[in-house]
């Protein structure tokens, strides 16, 4: 199997042995606490789940300047987003050992235990060097700057040991893995090739047909849909939604032993480009040796061009900084010429008329009013889990 990144072995963060946890969380009620931001604890959920394997901890404001400019941390570690634990709370100490809270969880319990090594001001200046490099804009409208800069000045570094996975495993028991758990089954499934499927969206006939032909160009053994279950922007799809809209469809439309169907415990940062490379990390760790990037991966808005998350493995990623490849792939369509789902590149004769597409706003709309997008368009199964959403939230 593909080797984690950045080691030989997965170093997950999360404590396994439930003798040793119990252990930390009775000595973690007599430590100082922290109560974390929502992106702070998505770090430690992902830190603890492994995905942000070989990392131990939160970044240091040097590491974090050299990452958001180089995309490597100062030892030379290929790594693309700054994984912050920023805070505005006063009275953290070098060399203490605190509680870390968890702030999407009623009472707040103890999700982590950080040795802190370093506590250190980031300026106004520097947050917003960061910003720039990792989001490309300033935007404060952008949701990921207004999320990122509003997180605090006060940068608390350090490595941690996690006890929960915030509430993830309880509100998508059949969904959330760890990237230990997703190796493991798929070493039981015994695939090799496995390509990774990145949404925070239900997913429609082009989304479905692009796992297909990413499958069928790589020979690949299996699909690994992996849905995104943490923080999203106002209107965004929920994921219990998204979650049983694609099980319908893979129930129905995939053969048996050719998707795993998994979610991972993050906040969407909507930064594009770097975000794609942190996806391709991740996807690494999970034991995946292809990840599909297609048209505007992870953007929003107009901030990025269609296929920046696609060109910044060209222009920034070094050669041999990941074994995992990426699966390149142009907006994908309906033909109404060619009765079939196709990538627009592969389909140079074609108008726009010849294809059907369907912006987002008026899908809501036709949702929203009960009427079924067309079956090209979208499975008519599918189609029913999201008009029953959209009418309960209009209704």
């Amino acid at each position: 199997m593909i080797k984690p990144h950045g080691s030989e072995q997965l170093d997950a963060r999360f404590i396994a042995d439930s003798q040793e946890r119990e252990t930390l969380a009775k000595e973690a009620e007599t430590l100082p606490a922290l109560l974390l931001n929502s992106a702070a604890a998505a770090n430690a959920v992902m830190l603890g789940a492994g995905y942000f394997n070989p990392l131990r901890g939160y970044m240091n404001l040097a590491d974090a300047m050299s990452v958001a400019e180089t995309l490597r941390t100062v030892d030379g570690l290929f790594w693309p987003v700054p994984i912050l634990n920023l805070t505005n709370e006063p009275g953290i100490a070098e060399g203490s050992r605190i509680a870390l809270r968890d702030p999407n969880v009623d009472g707040n319990p103890v999700m982590a235990v950080m040795d802190v090594e370093s506590v250190e001001s980031v300026t106004d200046e520097q947050l917003d060097f960061m910003a720039e490099k990792i989001f490309r804009t300033l935007d404060p409208q952008h949701p990921g700057v207004a999320t990122f800069k509003s997180q605090g000045n006060t940068l608390v570094a350090g490595p941690i040991r996690v006890l929960s996975l915030s509430y993830f495993k309880s509100d998508f028991p059949d969904t959330f893995r760890t990237a230990v758990e997703i190796r493991d089954e798929i070493a039981q499934r015994g695939w090799n090739t496995v390509v990774a499927f990145q949404t925070r969206n239900p997913m429609h006939r082009a989304h479905e047909e692009l796992c297909r032909m990413a499958m069928q160009d790589l020979n690949a053994d299996g699909i690994l849909i992996h849905m995104l279950l943490g923080k999203l922007k106002p209107g965004d799809i929920p994921a219990d939604v998204r979650d049983a809209s694609i099980r319908k469809m893979v129930d129905i439309y995939f053969p048996e032993n050719t998707v795993m169907i998994t979610g991972y415990g993050f906040d969407m940062l909507y930064a594009g480009p770097r975000e794609a490379v942190l996806h391709a990390v991740f996807r690494q760790n999970c034991g995946c040796t292809h990840l599909i990037v297609g048209r505007d991966h992870a953007g929003v808005g107009d901030y990025y061009g269609g296929f920046d998350a696609q060109t910044i493995f060209d222009e920034e990623v070094p050669e041999g900084a990941l074994e995992l490849q990426i699966y390149r792939a142009d907006h994908t369509a309906y033909s109404k010429k060619l009765d079939r789902v196709v990538m627009m590149r592969d389909a140079p004769d074609h108008e726009k008329d010849d294809f059907v597409l369907l912006s987002g706003t008026a899908v809501r709309e036709m949702l929203g009013k009960g009427i079924a997008p067309p079956p090209e368009f979208s499975r008519p199964e599918v189609a029913q889990i999201l008009m029953d959403y959209y009418q309960s939230i209009d209704g």
